[in-house]
């Protein structure tokens, strides 16, 4: 999508990894950014950035890398939000839009009412759902959020040009943009992108610990690659995730320990029909699920 009336002056973004560094490369690449500014603790990330073009100009300090933004991006751990807005809290421009890309809206939200006292207007909350295993600025890719979907989660206090804003950015992207309540977002991606993660991370730590361990390995082939390629995903990201939607998160374990029991109890007791009963059903819903996101 092009769109030639959209332009940010200046874009601040504070986590110039996968996400951020795409976000810039994309903008980058439709002409709708002037000014770039990355922020981040690793310089070399940083300098990796610069290098291929994602960022203009870079800042370790984020109180000074937001004078003079028009929006700004918060790229980093979704649990350490509430840090970053106080450090930037008194140095944002008043008129300045401030996004985020945390998988996690409900954290998020309650971090900006703690630091600010309110929710703030200009501040839209956003989870584009595109990702890959690789990390950093080496890994961004300008077309990461083609086809894929960004979830706005607006609060009553947002201010609908913000939102308009924020909405046309990731249109621009080539992304689907649509809109959740805070907490559904949380309960839905929590079953359906937080618990695989920690099923494949669960899969490959049980496997590492048990007899014979080693040996799994030496002789795991495709499928196994297939179920745990999440599990090479950034840790310390999957880990903030894992305590800070903790709630959801542990429903969706417990739903899926009951649903677990029941495929155990089914092996145990020898029951074909059982067994092809759920394994049908798993199979038709999956395979009519990729047949409607088939473009």
């Amino acid at each position: 999508m092009s769109d030639k009336s959209f332009f940010i002056p200046r874009l601040t973004v504070i986590g110039v990894g996968l996400i951020g560094g795409s976000l810039a490369a994309a903008l980058k690449s439709k002409q709708a950014v002037g000014e770039v500014v990355g922020v981040g603790r690793n310089l070399e990330n940083l300098q990796t950035a610069l290098d291929r073009g994602l960022i203009d100009r870079h800042d370790q300090d984020p109180a000074r890398a937001v004078r003079g933004a028009d929006l700004v991006l918060l790229a980093t751990p979704v649990c350490s939000t509430g840090e970053v807005l106080a450090r930037i809290r008194d140095h944002l421009p008043g008129q300045a839009i401030l996004t985020d890309v945390g998988s996690i809206k409900q954290q998020v939200i309650n971090a900006a009412k703690t630091e600010y006292g309110f929710m703030p207007g200009r501040f839209v909350p956003a989870h584009p759902i595109a990702g890959a295993e690789k990390s950093g600025a080496a890994a961004a890719d300008a077309g990461l959020f083609m086809k894929h979907k960004v979830v706005l989660t607006p609060e009553p206090e947002t201010d609908r040009e913000a939102l308009t804003l924020v909405r046309r950015m990731w249109q621009l992207t080539g992304a689907e943009v649509t809109e959740l309540p805070a907490q559904s977002h949380d309960e839905i991606f929590a079953a359906t992108s937080h618990l695989p993660h920690m099923l494949a991370y669960a899969l490959v730590s049980y496997l590492l610990h048990a007899d014979n361990g080693r040996g799994f390995f030496e002789y795991a082939a495709g499928g196994f690659a297939d179920f745990t390629r999440i599990a090479s995903s950034d840790p310390t990201m999957w880990r903030d995730v894992g305590l800070c939607n903790r709630d959801p998160l542990v429903d969706a374990i417990s739903g899926f320990e009951q649903i677990l029991g029941k495929l155990k109890s089914m092996i145990k007791q020898g029951d074909a029909a059982g067994l092809y009963t759920m394994f049908e059903e798993a199979k038709s819903h999956r395979d009519d699920w990729l047949e409607k996101r088939q473009p």
